[in-house]
């Protein structure tokens, strides 16, 4: 794309900062706008990128006519509204994940984009990035043989650093939600929607998951084994086993980084990582191109994926008795 494509970007948080820096890699992407409830935080923000309009309300925002698209970038709880908001503007949507709090909120997001016509995507970033369209590669390649199991973890120590969106049920708080989508999502882009779903968690006094896990059984036979937490850091790697070697992908395995096939015949194949930024920047660039051609969905994440995947988080939410309040 030769274009400038121009984001505008709802909310100022630090993903919304990450997002925003790591556009600064491209040279036909500018952050032109961003929105926050308040004018003076709006401002704040947009004194890192030369240019960017700073809007003290998301409404004013959205009906901007210089923006190509919107970037939300709120807590989990606000992305339907946020997004809805947007849609019904004109306006082209990268929604962060999780997508919702919930399936029938994704539903009513997607219907959203059909009804006014523009595209809506999730910002499932790891779906974009160079070693994941390997990853791809690699499994449709055959050389691991069947599919027999995936592992992934995604761990992180945030659960006594004060940070309310993940442990006040209001907020939609919980491991599962912010941290348990990556491997979740992993799962379903290797071997799609299971047969049947276990799942068993540990809970904080207030009611959120604290750490879960989470079996996946296929029709095929296999099995995808995840984890999650928020009390402490873990490996973050993942593997997908086949019945004629593995691939490994080290951590953190949804970010850019390295990996390696190891086959059944003792053979290694290497996948080193040279990659430079935070890796939020391809979720943009599939975004504009989709934008740009017309189209309305990824297919490296369609609507249906990702409807499919929050039928899945809410299906393992129902088996840890999860729930949020106003469900």
């Amino acid at each position: 794309m030769s274009q400038e494509f121009k984001w505008g970007i709802l909310g100022t948080g630090g993903i919304a900062l990450a997002f925003a820096r790591d556009l600064t890699f491209l040279n036909n992407h500018l952050v032109a706008a961003v929105g926050s409830r308040t004018k003076e935080k709006a401002e704040e923000f947009a004194i890192e990128f030369p240019g960017c309009t700073a809007h003290g309300s998301y409404e004013k925002l959205v009906t901007n006519p210089e923006i190509d698209a919107i970037y939300v970038a709120t807590p989990h709880p606000m992305h339907f509204t946020n997004t809805i908001l947007a849609l019904k503007a004109g306006k082209p949507v990268l929604c962060e994940k999780p997508f919702s709090i919930n399936a029938s909120q994704a539903r009513a997001m997607v219907e959203a984009s059909i009804e006014n016509n523009v595209a809506l995507l999730e910002a499932m970033w790891m779906r974009f990035l160079p070693h994941i369209h390997q990853v791809r590669k690699i499994i449709a390649s055959g050389v691991l043989g069947d599919i027999i199991s995936v592992t992934a973890d995604h761990g992180q120590r945030l659960a006594d650093q004060g940070i309310a969106r993940l442990v006040e049920p209001s907020l939609a708080g919980g491991a599962l939600l912010d941290l348990g989508i990556y491997p979740v999502s992993f799962a379903h882009m290797v071997l799609g929607v299971p047969e049947k779903v276990q799942a068993s968690a540990v809970m904080t006094d207030k009611g959120v998951d604290a750490s879960t896990s989470i079996l996946f059984t296929y029709a095929s036979g296999a099995q995808a084994i995840l984890t999650t937490t928020m009390i402490a850091q873990t490996p973050c790697r993942a593997v997908v086993s086949g019945v004629n070697g593995w691939l490994e992908i080290d951590r953190t395995f949804y970010n850019p980084t390295t990996m390696r096939v190891h086959l059944y015949d003792g053979t290694t194949t290497e996948y080193p990582s040279n990659y430079q930024g935070h890796g939020l920047r391809e979720q943009a660039i599939e975004f504009a191109n989709i934008v740009s051609t017309g189209k309305f969905e990824s297919e490296y994440l369609t609507h249906k994926h990702t409807l499919e995947i929050m039928e899945l988080m809410d299906l393992i939410r129902d088996k840890i008795g999860l729930k949020y309040p106003g469900e």
